[in-house]
């Protein structure tokens, strides 16, 4: 090959969008950019689609990475004769108009593509100009963005600040007593083998104190495709408290329940994620809430909520099976706990109403209906998890009123 279709540039162009992806938070490495080129020489430049679904074979092996490869695809590649004349190309300019249904986390995409192009700018490669503005943040607006809303330097330090987190939870009196030479009740038997031991002239008096403990925490988390974004967040943070303490119990679901416990005790996150992303099967798919629930109360509630065991549900309530079966098997979760806490992104919205049949189902069986967005609500619920809390609080009563 001679001039434009030379491999040469033919990699080049493969090789700054690799660094776009790289930048744009996806483990890209050299070896990746090898398989890539070997992938296009595989498939050729004939076909869009072709092209595309190679790409993406090599560049994605993780669910939550599909949407950023996406985006990244269509916006680098979108001149529709680039396939035609690619060798030729750097990075394509942007368009006149955004188009109609990119989303916030696009921002997250510009931002690489403006990387790319300075350092390459840099490097007296040609100018291309690109928007990304508000890319940085400081600390007190870090807390308030959405997670729907971060670009990648935002997420990495929202993931920092997250895994830093302790999870203080309120400590409960349980049946168990131990030793206490403070204690406000007697150990009648502990005076008495005492006393025999000295001979039995004088009964020492030996007291014990009641054993208090935090109870176990139950997470149940929603990862169908509304829940998407935030779930990849709310795995970092269910990461850090898992290894901050024992008895959590954290479980995902969409349209099948998943145990991922034992994968989040990895102390390297990224390992823990992987493992969780190889045994999760339905990922950004549909939700069927009451099913789950279903088979949670069947196979594992005897199991993990004894001892008084608090419940996060972390969910938007949309429920594909509008709502069949959930509310008994919301009763039935609730009377099985200390404490039932739903956590709904929908909530930081200031008009949201009850509206759906799934969220109607929920409402009436859970202690406290939070936020679940940003840092801020992270932080909030850390602190609401280390208080006493009773069943039946005020501030559900108005969700109540509005759910009936």
């Amino acid at each position: 090959m001679t001039g434009e279709n030379s491999p040469g540039r033919i990699a080049g162009n493969l090789m700054r969008f690799a660094r776009v992806l790289r930048r744009a938070g996806l483990p890209v490495g050299p070896g990746r950019m090898l398989e890539a080129v070997a992938a296009v020489e595989a498939v050729g430049l004939s076909n869009r689609e072709d092209f595309y679904w190679a790409l993406h074979a090599v560049f994605v092996n993780r669910q939550d990475q599909r949407e950023l490869f996406d985006q990244a695809f269509h916006i680098f590649w979108r001149n529709p004769r680039l396939l035609e004349r690619m060798a030729g190309l750097t990075i394509p300019a942007p368009a006149e108009e955004p188009p109609a249904d990119r989303t916030e986390i696009s921002r997250r995409v510009a931002e690489a593509m403006a990387e790319t192009a300075t350092a390459e700018q840099g490097n007296g490669e040609s100018e291309t100009e690109f928007d990304a503005s508000l890319t940085w943040s400081g600390g007190e607006v870090l807390t308030s963005r959405d997670f729907e809303k971060m670009s990648v330097a935002e997420v990495r330090e929202a993931r920092a600040a997250i895994a830093r987190m302790r999870l203080p939870i309120m400590d409960v009196p349980t049946r168990r007593w131990r030793p206490d030479p403070a204690g406000a009740r007697a150990d009648m038997r502990a005076s008495l083998r005492a006393a025999m031991r000295g001979g039995g002239d004088i009964i020492p008096l030996r007291k014990r104190k009641q054993q208090r403990r935090h109870p176990p925490l139950v997470i149940l988390c929603d990862i169908s495709g509304s829940m998407e974004i935030y779930s990849r967040m709310f795995l970092h943070f269910m990461h850090a408290i898992t290894n901050d303490r024992d008895r959590v119990h954290t479980f995902l679901f969409g349209t099948r329940l998943t145990n991922i416990t034992r994968h989040l005790r990895h102390r390297d996150v990224d390992l823990a994620l992987d493992r969780v992303s190889g045994a999760v099967q339905d990922w950004a798919g549909g939700t069927r809430i009451g099913q789950c629930l279903h088979d949670f109360n069947r196979d594992w509630s005897r199991r993990v909520l004894g001892q008084g065991a608090v419940v996060l549900l972390i969910s938007d309530g949309l429920d594909r099976d509008a709502g069949a079966g959930l509310g008994a098997e919301m009763q039935r979760l609730h009377k099985s706990c200390r404490r039932l806490i739903w956590l709904n992104p929908l909530l930081r919205y200031d008009a949201f109403e009850p509206r759906s049949l799934g969220v109607r189902a929920i409402m009436p069986h859970v202690d406290e209906f939070r936020p679940i967005h940003n840092l801020d609500s992270l932080k909030t619920l850390t602190e609401v998890l280390g208080q006493p809390g009773g069943r039946r609080m005020e501030s559900m009563a108005k969700w109540r009123e509005m759910a009936a």
